[in-house]
């Protein structure tokens, strides 16, 4: 018993280098980000079948919609943060959500308007994830530093990919005998879940060195994002990686469109190659963020991390160029989405922790929420008119390689100038070094 117990403590601090009074604090953040993402992925594929449901070629359409109801969102989620405290603002974004689930599973099951409801919902859900994990991840931010979140994200990140497996293994099991549409209420219980975390963290952060207290919002105003942004060579320059990581990400998610629709029929198939994809993903990302994140990060720097998606990219695009197959799209999907989540992304919000705490919540929801889907309706037009020159789905990722090469070499520039950050701010906390 003693023998396990020690394996199981040397286990914990591998996967967990944290402190005592940093551990609470990642453990609920892990709970936190598993119950989110499992709600997610319980949608996930039902989101990508509807989306095909509703005409592939509609699509830019739809990714015109949700940038549109971003621009909406973006300055009425500023408010809520200027003027209530985090620990009020997080659980209402996530309560709202839940509210809309229950609309949705009220019209699909009385069957009202189907085309319809279907692009609705495709809409709302790509604007339910980037607002649900940008917050988490501003969260993140404001509570660890940059050493930390080199330490810690990988592990924090982890929690997401367990509820990432979570959720298309639901899917798959529960899809066919109850209906996708009463998987809504799995994934608004997930949501709720998701609040009750929240809450417990904020408990518990107030122990984590480094936490920020938080009795009242950020105040500034709603639309201050945008200035925050153009007076920061840094914060544009992760506006750019961002916009080329979105740019990237939507070519292949429209070759999937394309190349799955022609390949495969019948909508539960469809559903199950998407589940399946997302299983792949969770199951790598896992094992990669438990053992290897952290000591990567440590090791390479953000920039080398960072860099290493869009390097992915690069060898994907060239390889859709010469067979536009369904194994070489699918295999494209699984592997950048595994180096997304398991290293790109824990690099990504490292970024974010060496600038000013109200530009945590208000920039970085403008970079991760607003230019991130107005760079993928973008893109989506993109597509669509190359495809209206003549071009084919491998012509077309041929088009895509530069754009790749020139995001490898923004991540290796951020990746420079967070480092000089970290530096002068452990400068000013440590005052004398």
């Amino acid at each position: 018993m003693n023998g396990a117990m020690t394996v199981l403590r040397r286990w914990l601090v591998q996967a967990v280098p944290a402190t005592p009074q940093e551990r609470a604090a990642a453990f609920w953040s892990f709970a936190y980000f598993f119950t989110l993402l499992a709600g997610y992925y319980v949608l996930r594929p039902l989101r990508d079948q509807m989306g095909i449901a509703g005409g592939v070629k509609n699509l830019p359409w739809l990714f015109t919609a949700t940038f549109v109801t971003l621009l909406v969102a973006q300055p009425l989620y500023g408010a809520l943060v200027a003027k209530l405290p985090r620990a009020r603002f997080i659980p209402i974004v996530y309560h709202f959500f839940v509210a809309n689930l229950a609309l949705f599973w009220l019209m699909l099951t009385l069957d009202v308007a189907a085309v319809i409801v279907a692009r609705v919902f495709f809409v709302w859900i790509s604007v339910f994830n980037l607002f649900a994990v940008a917050v988490f991840w501003s969260f993140m931010a404001d509570l660890f530093t940059a050493e930390q979140g080199k330490r810690l994200f990988g592990f924090i990140g982890a929690g997401g990919t367990a509820g990432a497996l979570l959720g298309p293994v639901i899917t798959i099991g529960l899809s066919v005998p109850l209906g996708p549409v009463n998987l809504l209420i799995a994934a608004g219980a997930f949501l709720e879940l998701a609040v009750f975390c929240v809450y417990r963290l904020e408990r518990a952060s107030t122990s984590q060195a480094g936490a920020h207290a938080d009795p009242r919002g950020l105040g500034g105003s709603a639309f201050a994002a945008l200035p925050e942004l153009l007076r920061s060579p840094y914060l544009f320059g992760i506006g750019a990686w961002v916009s080329l990581l979105s740019f990237c990400a939507t070519i292949v998610y429209f070759e999937q469109a394309n190349i799955v629709s022609a390949a495969v029929h019948g909508a539960g198939a469809q559903t199950r190659i998407f589940a399946g994809i997302d299983l792949a993903v969770g199951l790598l990302s896992l094992v990669t963020q438990v053992f290897a994140t952290g000591q990567l990060l440590k090791r390479f720097g953000t920039g080398v991390s960072a860099g290493a998606l869009p390097a992915i990219y690069v060898a994907g695009f060239v390889a859709l160029a010469f067979a536009p197959t369904l194994a070489v799209v699918v295999t494209l999907q699984v592997i950048q989405r595994w180096m997304n989540f398991a290293i790109a992304n824990p690099a990504r919000q490292v970024f974010f922790t060496v600038v000013a705490r109200e530009e945590k919540y208000k920039a970085k929801n403008l970079i991760d929420v607003v230019i991130y889907r107005g760079s993928d309706a973008l893109s989506g037009w993109v597509f669509d008119s190359l495809q209206m020159l003549g071009l084919k789905l491998g012509a077309i990722a041929m088009c895509a390689l530069p754009i790749a090469g020139c995001w490898l070499i923004l991540s290796a520039a951020l990746g420079r100038a967070q480092e000089r950050r970290a530096v002068l701010l452990d400068a000013v906390a440590v005052p004398g070094e």
